[in-house]
Formats: C-alpha cells, sequence, structure tokens
C-alpha cells in the first residue's frame, strides 16, 4: 500500500533523520532536558539511541512529537536551517534530505 499521506508531516521521515534534526537543532543535553531519556545523558550517541526508540514506544511518541512541534515552528517562522541567521548546513538540512528520499 503506497497511499499519499499530505497531511501527515512524518510520513516517509525515517527515525534517524529525525534524531539528527533534533540533536543539531537542540544538542544532546537540550535534547536530555526536554525528552528525559538515559540514552540522550550518558554517552549519546545516535546508535544507542535508535536503538532504544525502536525498543520503547513512548520515547519514540516524545520524539516524534518534538520533531513535528520542531519543523512546525521552523515552517511558522520561515526557518530552513538549524540557526535563523545561518545558511541552512549540512546538519541543517537533515529534514530536507529526508523528505527527498
Amino acid at each position: 500500500m503506497n497511499r499519499s499521506q499530505p497531511n501527515n508531516p512524518l510520513h516517509g521521515v525515517t527515525l534517524k533523520a529525525m534524531l539528527e534534526y533534533l540533536v543539531a537543532e537542540y544538542g544532546w543535553e537540550r535534547l536530555s532536558d526536554r525528552i528525559q531519556i538515559n540514552s540522550f545523558r550518558h554517552e549519546p550517541s545516535i546508535n544507542s539511541s535508535l536503538k532504544f526508540l525502536r525498543k520503547t514506544q513512548w520515547a519514540r511518541a516524545k520524539v516524534e512529537r518534538l520533531y513535528s512541534d520542531s519543523i512546525s515552528y521552523d515552517e511558522r517562522k520561515g526557518r530552513t536551517g538549524v540557526s535563523g541567521d545561518v545558511p541552512p548546513t549540512e546538519m541543517g538540512s537533515v529534514w530536507d534530505r529526508a523528505r527527498k528520499q
């Protein structure tokens, strides 16, 4: 079933792309303040966090919610990169790369 989901902002965006975007946007320390998960606090890495998030539905839901809220805010403010004053960098274009895939 390959149905289009135009009203679903998470459609086609991988968990890895979401996490990379959030790390680029907030950094591990601020991310762990917003979502209290040990894999964000102690020796954080994308791989360890992905492993935990894939097994733990409540944590994944929180990450998806923060991601959705973050991109909605960026779209309202007209931001395309990690910082509104700086043009998008390779890390800042995670959202764009995820949507193209």
